[in-house]
């Protein structure tokens, strides 16, 4: 694999350089099967809830705090990781997410009372909170620019490959009695044990390692992705960069440099789950049974939403370094708010005849995952600059939870005061919003290493900063 980077007006030299593309696959690989667990641990609560229902005896208000309390978790993960990962490094980080998912996925499996079971989903978003952080932030503080969004996406990949296996998990343990919800959480120690085991074989983020003045480290890491040159060069451009580094405070997120950047991603974030996925993701089943069909039937229905949902991240991976950032997720904001508009005209005018509720489900799916869904992780990791990198990440992803959790929690109590089709509506007008933003504010980033966009978007020189 190869790939030139020029000088340019005062840009990075970089000679044409010849990859380890098997070495860069396997760390981006490795570190991105976090965003498995991610997507398994989230998901399995969709085939669960026919269950999970009657057992703790629970109403819509407490079924949507069953289903959403592992976003609490994800807030405080989100919080702290930014802290862990500049403290313990990218590394360190995820052999915890990994023990952590393994752990509450056992513990929620062996749940007798509503609050123990909450207690194990909420330690189980921690996991999810810190990993959705931690391994994008990896991947692209590892490998080169030119391939950063292909590897970024990666992550995406791995979250719906583990969204389609819980639903895949959930369908064949339907029907494994009245412990079968029990199975369900408990599926998930096995690849969590596999994600454990896995991260011994990829390196530490080399801009960690010059961040803790581990400056030869970070030179063997670089020089065994691209050779000797790429390695020295890259270096030393991560050593300038560092050079007017100061210790990261929260008072520098506020600082007029950086403060649109940090609103940029926030709003990057809120919007991924405000327009609905994930809502959609919980209670697919459900609402694929309000169209008539048995339990069984809409178990194996969302199945094919996760296949949808797997095949189209790979056109994002695909188009996001040919067509970039910007144009997929401005095609994709349209195809989910028409989706959603077809899905509600469905309810409304109660026409459940030849699948097409399932037939615009699957459209919306295939728009966020071709656009939205990996690409959002992609720019979050580009957009800020080293000095504030790991806290600006912390925010966005904390607060891309907040939104989570209230998306999620008010799914089931909108779905219960005003029916299908004026939630579905209410979600649709939010990602035409957001279309509207991404069209007047997001930049193009394709292309470009981290140092190269630090310039780009930080408006002001660092000696003012």
């Amino acid at each position: 694999m190869k790939t030139g980077l020029m000088e340019s007006k005062g840009k990075s030299v970089m000679p044409t350089t010849k990859f380890n593309a098997s070495y860069i696959f396997l760390v981006s690989l490795v570190s991105a099967l976090g965003g498995l667990l991610f997507g398994f641990d989230t998901a399995i609560i969709s085939g669960a809830i026919n269950f999970i229902g009657p057992y703790f005896k629970l109403s819509q208000y407490t079924l949507g705090w069953a289903v959403s309390c592992i976003l609490i978790g994800c807030v405080i993960g989100a919080a702290i990781a930014g802290k862990l990962c500049d403290v313990w490094g990218r590394k360190k980080t995820l052999l915890l997410c990994g023990f952590l998912f393994a752990v509450t996925g056992i513990g929620t499996a062996l749940a007798h009372s509503l609050i123990t079971f909450v207690f194990f989903r909420i330690a189980g978003g921690l996991a999810v909170g810190t990993a959705a952080m931690a391994a994008p932030m990896y991947i692209a503080e590892t490998v080169p620019g030119a391939l950063r969004g292909r590897m970024v996406s990666l992550y995406q990949l791995a979250i719906v490959l583990g969204i389609l296996l819980a639903y895949l998990s959930n369908y064949l343990l339907a029907d494994a009695g009245e412990n079968n919800w029990r199975w369900m959480f408990a599926s998930q120690a096995i690849p969590s044990v596999l994600f454990f085991a896995f991260m011994f074989m990829v390196p530490e983020s080399p801009r960690w390692l010059v961040k803790k003045h581990r400056k030869k480290e970070a030179e063997i890491v670089l020089t065994k992705i691209g050779g000797v040159v790429y390695g020295s060069m890259e270096l030393a451009a991560i050593e300038r960069n560092f050079q007017d580094e100061h210790r990261e405070k929260f008072s520098d997120l506020w600082l007029p440099a950086f403060r649109p950047l940090l609103w940029m991603g926030i709003i990057i974030a809120v919007f991924q789950q405000i327009t609905g996925i994930n809502a959609i993701l919980y209670y697919a089943p459900e609402i694929i049974k309000k169209t008539g069909v048995n339990n069984e039937n809409a178990l194996l229905q969302t199945i094919g939403i996760g296949v949808i949902m797997f095949l189209f991240t790979f056109v994002s991976i695909w188009l996001v370094d040919k067509a970039g950032r910007k144009i997929l997720l401005l095609t994709g904001c349209l195809i989910m708010t028409v989706s959603l508009i077809g899905v509600a005209a469905c309810f409304y005018f109660q026409y459940f005849d030849n699948y097409l509720v399932l037939l615009f489900l699957m459209c919306y799916i295939a728009g966020f995952s071709a656009s939205l869904g990996s690409v959002t992780w992609v720019i979050l990791s580009e957009i800020f600059p080293n000095r504030i990198r790991g806290l600006a990440l912390s925010v966005s992803t904390l607060l891309l939870w907040v939104a989570d959790f209230a998306a999620s929690f008010a799914f089931p109590i909108l779905n219960e005061q005003f029916g299908v089709t004026v939630t579905l509506l209410l979600f649709s007008v939010l990602c035409f919003i957001y279309y509207v933003y991404l069209r007047l504010k997001i930049p193009e980033t394709k292309g470009k290493s981290l140092e190269e966009l630090e310039r780009m978007l930080v408006k002001l020189p660092k000696n003012n900063i």
